[in-house]
């Protein structure tokens, strides 16, 4: 990473992530059941300790039987088999054994015969049971050993996110532990002399303390864990206090809100020069930019201090760093292309991100609709509609990608 610096050139979104992901070294993983593995990003390829199946199973409840003749044919039932049986019962012609879905097929048995094509179904016990439709030829409603996984075949790959189904498939193929990562450790900080905790009594001149709120719900989203979340003033030297408080309290990054501009009382530009680089990004909202480490290597950014500003830069630069610091091996979010709603002016010198929400009621036709200015706005959005830089506008039902939220 190159020297802390003030440039006063803008430099480009792409440029700046990349500075960004190039400061990320992934967290160390760990060992987790996987019953608790859920939510976290799997750092090694998981390979089936067993076969799925196990061994050949009934797939459906009803009678094995070997082979039939003509139909109506009646049985002799010498077997019930549960799931979880360990009989193997042999068969002859004229033969069946009641059997459960899930329960070992007998050696002998060549198909399942389901009870709905039998006369009384599985009400008659161990009774004859007189077979009246022919299962589809020999192996129907069996699952083979292995059909689903092989023992030593792939089962999930190294740098995904675990799903629920995720997990469910790492248990199913025998595996009981997952090298994975922890939840990164966040430190959110606010600055600004005028903020007072959200539903605290305002004086002139004061505003609500949102940012943290925002931000800190912002990276519990994104899967990280906040352990700190406060403000500081616009003099003084709170912002390397906070990072000396993250730093206590295990953080992995630090975001500052506020204080990253041009203006005379910008307090992490001022205190942490040293430490952090300051640019002009080209994108609106979000122009101004910080970005650094601190001496035990913790990731430092300095947002703007408007919300929509920060939570756009948020979505832009600290979301993919937490990603990467997992190492997740996605660090995107899911976008697609949308018609705008609304004529809209582009800048030839940035590009914008224009919160959105999304109109579904032609499910043919999706429209992104422009939300209003401000935190409402955002609030409201489904995601952000990319304009990129032009010196055309974009029209009304013009294409755009939306990056989904």
């Amino acid at each position: 990473m190159s020297a802390p610096s003030v440039d006063d050139r803008m430099i480009e979104v792409a440029a700046h992530l990349a500075t960004v992901l190039e400061a990320v070294v992934p967290i160390v993983p760990e060992m987790r059941d996987v019953a608790a593995a859920r939510g976290r990003v799997l750092r090694h390829p998981v390979v089936a300790a067993v076969d799925v199946p196990g061994f050949d199973s009934s797939a459906m409840d009803g009678f094995a039987v070997r082979g039939l003749g003509e139909l109506p044919a009646t049985l002799r039932v010498v077997a019930d088999l549960p799931a979880g049986a360990v009989d193997d019962p042999r068969l002859d012609a004229g033969e069946a054994a009641r059997i459960m879905t899930g329960a070992p097929v007998p050696s002998d048995a060549t198909a399942i015969v389901p009870f709905e094509d039998t006369v009384h179904g599985l009400a008659g016990g161990l009774d004859p049971v007189t077979v009246v439709a022919a299962p589809r030829g020999v192996g129907a409603h069996i699952r083979r050993r292995g059909s689903d996984v092989r023992a030593g075949d792939l089962v999930v790959a190294d740098g995904v996110r675990l799903t629920a189904a995720r997990v469910g498939a790492i248990a199913a193929s025998g595996v009981g532990m997952v090298s994975v990562a922890r939840a990164p450790r966040v430190a959110v900080v606010s600055t600004g002399s005028e903020l007072v905790p959200p539903g605290g009594v305002l004086r002139r001149g004061q505003i609500p303390e949102s940012n943290s709120v925002l931000l800190a719900a912002l990276a519990e989203e994104a899967g990280a864990e906040v352990v700190l979340r406060t403000s500081v003033g616009d003099e003084g030297d709170g912002p390397r206090r906070a990072i000396v408080a993250a730093e206590a309290a295990g953080a992995d990054v630090v975001v500052f809100s506020g204080g990253v501009s041009a203006g005379a009382y910008e307090v992490v530009k001022n205190t942490l020069g040293d430490l952090m680089r300051f640019d002009r990004v080209r994108m609106q909202p979000g122009k101004p930019q910080g970005f650094g480490r601190s001496a035990a290597g913790t990731l430092l950014f300095g947002l703007p201090g408007n919300p929509v500003s920060a939570a756009v830069s948020f979505e832009l630069f600290v979301r993919p760093a937490l990603r990467a610091l997992e190492g997740d091996v996605d660090l995107g979010r899911e976008s697609l292309r949308v018609a705008l709603a609304a004529d809209r002016r582009a800048r030839p010198e940035r590009v914008q991100y224009v919160p959105v929400r999304l109109d579904r009621r032609d499910p043919a036709r999706w429209i992104a609709v422009p939300t209003a200015n401000g935190t409402r706005g955002l609030g409201e959005a489904d995601g952000l509609a990319v304009i990129p830089p032009s010196i055309d506008d974009v029209r009304a039902g013009d294409l755009v990608t939306v990056t989904r939220w």
